[in-house]
């Protein structure tokens, strides 16, 4: 929390700074960037099962009172939207609950009713935050990152692939479009989805030897090695914005998923990275910056996180969000909509 509070000083009035000083909401006008929400349907899971599943309800309550946001409850993903990406077959087998003992092994979750309803509002939820993009420059589920659903599985907590639903729902409306993957985990079900695909190029920065053991081929790979610090991490960051920075020169980009996990950060069960908040502050920043300079609106998901302390994982994210509602206002600041905060949410819910 020190250097979220540092960072917050550095920032001069922004979201993160007001958020943690506990000031006031102070909005320029009516609009308010818009996140979206999936946390209302619990999973119900086993004594000492690992997942965090509070985290979702303890960050929207968090960010609940961010100067310039405002959250959502996201509407579920229809079965048509699903099957762009996801086998009928599977589909029906969530829907269902027929899915054998070993899928739901490789899921992670026993089957139930809560975790179909709360996959498909997560991936609803993806959606709308990249149709509010769109409109206004940046906006957020405040979940998703489902990264490792595939089209016939899913795997490693995730049922269904949120980001890859979004990009092809919103394939004729956004062109080409950008997956910057920074959960610490590789992204390898949105890798295979779109392996082939030209229309969307996908980058994963993770840890070489954490999971999954077996890599899917992103566009661009960075492997980082076991106890990777801040200074290490951010420049092979900045690598990768570079390089895609190249690619948007000579094929536009006309909207990016960030998935921005907190599990890089070296209090994390699951991470084996050593990067500090503050480094994981300056990565969100970076790449919002990269992004809005270059006019590619952007769509936050949350992705991983398993703090020791949970509490510090929701610090974290938190701090995303805040760092988003900046970059909102400065695309905003450059280029005033005439559209207002409901007008956006009308456009992402409908």
């Amino acid at each position: 929390m020190q250097a979220l509070n540092a960072a917050a000083q550095q920032s001069r009035g922004g979201a993160l700074a007001m958020a943690l000083e506990g000031r006031p909401a102070r909005p320029s006008d009516n609009r308010r960037m818009q996140a979206f929400h999936s946390d209302r349907h619990l999973l119900p899971l086993p004594p000492g099962h690992r997942f965090p599943r509070s985290k979702y309800r303890l960050l929207r309550e968090r960010v609940a009172g961010f100067p310039d946001l405002v959250a959502n409850e996201a509407a579920a993903a229809s079965d048509a939207q699903l099957t762009l990406v996801h086998d009928a077959d599977y589909v029906r087998a969530v829907s269902n609950g027929t899915l054998g003992a070993a899928e739901q092994r490789a899921i992670g979750f026993p089957w139930s009713e809560e975790m179909v309803e709360r996959s498909r509002r997560s991936v609803g939820a993806t959606i709308a935050a990249a149709r509010a993009a769109l409109v206004d420059g940046v906006a957020a589920n405040l979940a998703g990152g489902t990264h490792h659903a595939a089209a016939g599985r899913g795997s490693g907590y995730c049922v269904f692939n949120d980001v890859a639903v979004a990009a092809r729902v919103l394939q004729a409306e956004a062109g080409r479009r950008v997956v910057v993957d920074l959960d610490v985990h590789q992204g390898d079900g949105t890798a295979a989805i779109f392996a082939g695909d030209a229309s969307v190029f996908t980058i994963s920065l993770h840890g070489a030897k954490n999971f999954p053991f077996r890599k899917a081929t992103s566009d661009l790979d960075v492997a980082l090695a076991d106890g990777c610090g801040d200074a290490d991490y951010l420049a092979a960051l900045d690598g990768a914005l570079a390089l895609l920075a190249r690619e948007h020169a000579a094929r536009p980009f006309g909207l990016a998923f960030y998935l921005a996990g907190a599990d890089p950060h070296e209090g994390d069960r699951l991470g084996r990275l050593k990067v500090s908040a503050s480094g994981l502050l300056q990565r969100d920043r970076r790449v919002l910056a990269a992004l809005g300079e270059q006019r590619i609106p952007v769509a936050l998901t949350m992705a991983g996180g398993y703090g020791h302390d949970l509490d510090v994982t929701v610090s974290i994210q938190a701090a995303t969000i805040a760092a988003a509602i900046d970059a909102w206002r400065e695309w905003n600041r450059r280029e005033p909509s005439t559209r207002h905060a409901g007008d956006s949410a009308v456009a992402a819910l409908g």
